[in-house]
């Protein structure tokens, strides 16, 4: 099934069909949006090795393609250029068509996937031991992202939060929580980071201390009602910080799409004791290891993915491999995708591997790691505080508010303290999310506040102000007929159609790739092209069909803008 709107796929046909009545074969054509739209809106590329292949001239071969294509009623010129790329120019009637279709539909244009599937994507897991920080930025957001347009696209989508809930130092906090309310009957749990360091130097400086935390650890382990009913308290006292900070990101993440490492704890001896009989999990010095022939090191040796310890103990691999268990047979999961540090890829390569293995990640299900790079400082170091402690993103978001809100006051000094706070709300919250996500997710990054609050260049404001300008078009333009066919005219009014009809193929291409970034630019290359379009081709003042169509491109531009960003999950505003 294929949308008739999708300018990639319309274009592509109708080259293949060019390509087969120049006697060849359909399999070399390579198109692409054009770099330079003052030479077409796609360009078609392949033709040299197609001429290679067949002994032909490349040029002579490329000038039969472009004569099959002259006179089509999708595209309206086809030229050679160079030693044998064609340049194609759609045809201004077919954009406004498709224009129009795009401008009566709810979703623009866009259809939902064909081939719909179960999509489980695990994302953010912060560890409940301490407060969420900058680290846990990217995976939270990068996350949500592909969440939301794979979800756009029709699929069914499983987030899971796979947080650290369970292991020995949950004895420590537990016990330091109860010394702390045996002291203080109306002790609430304020920071978790303060909470963490000063329940380890009790531990490390009171032996008695340290005792009764091993035996938490035991009783905890062992399933004890008591010491549970204690952890779990904890447990939820730390996910309410966590949930504040999605609820401050305007994350979709929530309280039921939290899976802890305890959820997958009775399953731990059993995915061990299954590895062992199917005769991957061997013995080796006590422990219990899988060795991997696919990981050799330079001396020839498998890789050593180790499942269970020589005590007794598991490890992230073995909660990870029961995870997978839990996603593929529970959840039914046709994808899933892993948004975690880059880090961690040769964990998750070995963990995709033994589960293959296993029988755990049939061939017909998709297993990938989404790796992301580091915030990096101005320095070129990890971001840290002025005195070099991990910064919580909490307070990250705090600053960026605070910053935006200053911004925007010194902008527009009439707006109340109220309408300042809500604008700064949205354009700080967008300006940080935006920064990250436009930058290519297997990237390092610096995070700079005046460049993600600037209101010129690719960032948050620019895009959120572009929809506001549009809004404010409407606001002046009184009667218009969204229904008639545009009339396109003038070369921007064109280009621009042009790009508003690539949303698909964009979200298409996001989505198979996990690359939010994707998105993004494209983004802003609407917005972009739409200021030039609106200093170039008046709209209010132009007349007849002209104004009505120049309002048509103004209205899906909006509609595109405020979709596009709602699926980078960034909100826009009527007013900045």
């Amino acid at each position: 099934k294929q949308n008739p709107m999708n300018l990639h796929q319309t274009v592509a046909r109708e080259a293949e069909a060019a390509f087969q009545a120049a006697g060849i074969g359909g399999s070399a054509i390579v198109l692409q949006p054009a770099k330079n739209a003052d030479f077409g809106d796609f360009q078609i590329n392949g033709v040299m090795g197609a001429a290679k292949q067949a002994k032909q001239n490349p040029r002579e071969l490329a000038q039969k393609v472009a004569d099959a294509l002259a006179g089509n009623a999708v595209i309206e010129s086809a030229e050679v250029a160079g030693p044998g790329f064609i340049n194609l120019r759609l045809n201004a009637d077919f954009l406004a068509k498709n224009l129009q279709t795009a401008l009566s539909d709810s979703r623009f244009g866009v259809a939902e996937a064909a081939d719909k599937k179960t999509v489980v994507i695990d994302y953010s897991s912060p560890n409940l031991a301490k407060e969420m920080h900058v680290g846990h930025l990217r995976s939270s957001i990068i996350g949500d992202s592909i969440a939301r347009i794979l979800g756009f696209l029709g699929h069914k989508v499983i987030p899971q939060n796979h947080v650290g809930d369970w292991g020995t130092q949950f004895g420590m906090l537990v016990a330091y929580m109860v010394a702390q309310q045996q002291d203080n009957a109306e002790f609430e749990l304020a920071d978790l980071e303060q909470f963490y360091r000063e329940a380890k130097v009790r531990f490390d400086e009171d032996a008695a201390f340290a005792d009764t935390a091993r035996e938490y650890v035991v009783k905890l382990q062992g399933g004890d009602a008591a010491v549970l009913a204690l952890w779990k308290q904890f447990v939820e006292i730390s996910l309410s910080h966590a949930q504040n900070v999605y609820d401050n990101l305007g994350l979709l993440l929530t309280p039921d799409d939290v899976a802890g490492e305890s959820k997958y704890n009775d399953d731990l001896q059993v995915v061990v004791d299954d590895l062992t009989a199917k005769g991957l999990a061997v013995d080796d010095d006590g422990a219990k290891v899988v060795f991997l022939d696919e990981f050799k090191n330079k001396e020839g040796e498998p890789a050593a993915y180790i499942v269970q310890k020589s005590g007794g103990g598991f490890l992230y691999s073995t909660t990870d491999l029961a995870c997978i268990r839990d996603y593929v047979g529970r959840l039914q999961g046709d994808r899933l995708l892993y948004v975690v540090d880059h880090r961690q890829g040769l964990h998750f390569a070995q963990l995709f591997a033994t589960s293959r293995k296993a029988g755990y990640l049939p061939e017909s299900v998709e297993a990938e790691f989404i790796g992301f790079g580091t915030m990096m400082g101005k320095d070129g170091k990890p971001f840290k505080t002025r005195s070099g402690d991990t910064v919580k993103l909490v307070d990250l978001l705090d600053e960026a508010v605070e910053r935006a809100t200053a911004l925007v006051q010194s902008k527009n000094s009439e707006l109340s303290a109220e309408e300042a706070a809500n604008i700064g709300q949205t354009v700080g919250i967008g300006a940080v999310k935006y920064a990250d996500l436009s930058k290519n997710r297997t990237s390092d990054y610096v995070f700079d506040w005046d460049s993600m609050l600037s209101f010129e260049g690719n960032t948050a404001p620019y895009l959120q102000y572009a929809y506001t300008r549009v809004q404010s078009v409407f606001r002046k333009a009184g009667e218009w007929d969204a229904a008639a066919q545009p009339v396109l005219s003038e070369p921007l009014e064109k280009q621009l159609a042009v790009e508003l009809l690539k949303f698909e193929d964009v979200l298409q291409n996001a989505a198979d790739t996990a690359y939010p970034h994707y998105l993004a630019a494209y983004l802003y290359q609407v917005a972009t092209l739409f200021s030039r379009f609106y200093e170039a081709c008046p709209i209010l003042k132009a007349e007849g069909e002209a104004r009505n169509s120049r309002l048509q491109l103004a209205k899906l531009t909006g509609d595109t803008l405020k979709q596009g960003l709602e699926l980078l999950g960034i909100e826009t505003l009527e007013v900045m």
